[in-house]
């Protein structure tokens, strides 16, 4: 408390200034959140807010902390920095549709035990979004993190024998196979099949990437930010797990799957 206090006193401004700004910036955070269903927040955005009326350097950080501080403690939600992935190629014939997307970013993740949050913080309503959100990940990680989202080049002899095996196949294949359709614009839970999935990619679950081939252009989906966030990441394969043994068990066999990545 002290160390914050000493570097407070550079700024020169009254604690009801700094208090009024951290609200402010946590108020942001908050009702940015929401509207947006958890897009992340750019760094800069939170900036603003503070050198609109004050032109003190490091003065934006400082209440950017303490407004993490704040939600923490009052809130229950972590403020966590998106450190933003890399394409798995940096091929000249591969754009990334995130490429401007800022550096730094904050996405909110509750802290609270999971049947707290369940009880008190769940929106029933949009269950259905965490579930899709659940298997498109479940999916592109079962692919060893990337997967195309359609062919569109011609397959040579052996990308097609391995569809036919069902080792290599898109997105949409896959989904398909859930009753979603990439140009179906009113399933009666999703709404537009194709907004569904690219709000995964505004949310920063995914990264959607084009590969310019000499056959035509394909659009790959490889797992970002969220997707590989630890938490994340441990929960997908831990749920995986025990689809995969209930189905072995059920079957009576053992199901090997590869969760190493």
């Amino acid at each position: 408390m002290a160390s914050s206090a000493e570097d407070f006193s550079q700024f020169d401004i009254s604690n009801e200034e700094k208090d009024k700004l951290v609200a402010e910036v946590i108020r942001y955070v908050l009702f940015k959140t929401h509207h947006n269903a958890g897009c992340p927040i750019k760094r800069e955005e939170l900036t603003q807010i503070v050198t609109k009326n004050y032109r003190q350097r490091a003065l934006p950080g400082f209440v950017i902390n303490e407004a993490r501080d704040k939600l923490a403690a009052i809130f229950g939600y972590e403020m966590r920095e998106l450190q933003r992935s890399r394409p798995s190629s940096t091929s000249q014939g591969r754009s990334s549709q995130q490429s401007s997307v800022d550096a730094k970013s904050y996405v909110i993740v509750s802290k609270l035990p999971p049947d707290v949050y369940r009880k008190y913080v769940e929106n029933e309503n949009t269950a259905h979004l965490n579930g899709f959100a659940f298997v498109v990940i479940s999916i592109v990680h079962l692919s060893g993190g990337k997967i195309a989202e359609v062919f569109c080049a011609p397959l040579t002899e052996l990308e097609l024998l391995l569809v036919v095996v069902g080792t290599v196949e898109s997105l949409w294949h896959q989904l398909r196979r859930m009753g979603l359709v990439e140009n179906d614009e009113n399933h009666p839970v999703f709404g537009n099949a194709k907004q569904a999935l690219e709000a995964l990619v505004q949310q920063r679950y995914l990264q959607k990437d084009k590969v310019n081939g000499p056959e035509g252009n394909t659009f790959f989906y490889e797992l970002a930010e969220r997707a590989l966030d630890r938490p994340v990441s441990e929960k997908i394969k831990e749920y995986i797990e025990e689809l995969c043994h209930i189905h072995g068990k059920g079957m009576g066999i053992a199901v090997p799957i590869m969760l190493d990545i």
